[in-house]
């Protein structure tokens, strides 16, 4: 009979650790199915921005060479023009050669050189008219495309700086609820600035709290309203509101 009731016994306490053990188990096959549907989620968010963004690029492609067809186009026509324009002079000369070499029949023969003479600077001088006004004109187009470039180059380093300066991250953790962990998740979503953070609307507050498993948070530690202050660059203000953000309680 004792026999029986430890035998009975230890059945039980088999029963209770199996499910016991079962249960646990259970429950962390379900967090894991879970962990794998929002896995899958982030997944396919991921592949709908990157075919968006393949096609952007498409169209920016399809922009840029019509902008560089219509640039070389401009230019070629530019070149046609300037070299139509450069062989004026020498038709000009070309008409006014012909009087260097035309004999006068009624004059003597000593009084010849001196004709010849006096019409060679006229000629020189008809000649070197167009010259001069074509080079003038070549200084004058020259300068003001100088001038058209200048402010074209100087705009060129401000537009690469502000590029540099938008693709440089923001440190997240200065703001108070961001520690190394949530800075990691938010730049696999791609939040890498204090702006970013500052323009985020309802819509965006809930997709955010839903990725990363939070329930108010965002609006309870104010993470908006330390983003603007950082955005503008208001340190003192920033500093006077949360007088605890940059340490280790933001974590």
């Amino acid at each position: 009979m004792g026999t029986f009731f430890y035998m009975l016994l230890a059945f039980l306490v088999g029963v209770l650790v199996g499910w016991f053990i079962w249960g646990r188990l259970r429950g962390e096959l379900d967090s894991l199915r879970g962990d794998m549907d929002r896995t899958r989620s982030e997944r396919d968010r991921l592949r709908a921005d990157a075919d968006r963004l393949t096609g952007e690029l498409n169209v920016c492609r399809g922009a840029r060479a019509d902008l560089e067809r219509q640039l070389g186009e401009a230019q070629g026509a530019k070149t046609g023009a300037t070299k139509a324009a450069i062989p004026a002079p020498s038709a000009l000369m070309a008409t006014s050669a012909p009087a260097k070499t035309a004999p006068t029949k009624s004059a003597p023969a000593k009084s010849t050189p001196a004709k010849t003479a006096s019409k060679k600077p006229a000629a020189a001088k008809a000649a070197a008219a167009p010259k001069a006004s074509a080079s003038n004109a070549a200084a004058s187009k020259t300068s003001a495309t100088a001038k058209k470039a200048a402010p074209a180059a100087k705009k060129a380093p401000a537009a690469k700086a502000t590029a540099a300066a938008a693709d440089k991250p923001d440190s997240l953790r200065r703001l108070i609820g961001i520690g190394p962990v949530n800075e990691r998740k938010l730049h696999g979503l791609g939040v890498r600035t204090y702006a970013q953070i500052a323009a985020w609307t309802a819509a965006d507050i809930k997709r955010i709290e839903d990725v990363l498993q939070f329930d108010g948070r965002i609006e309870r530690e104010r993470w908006i309203e330390q983003a603007k202050l950082l955005a503008a660059g208001d340190e003192k203000e920033f500093a006077r509101r949360f007088p605890t953000a940059g340490t280790t309680s933001n974590t």
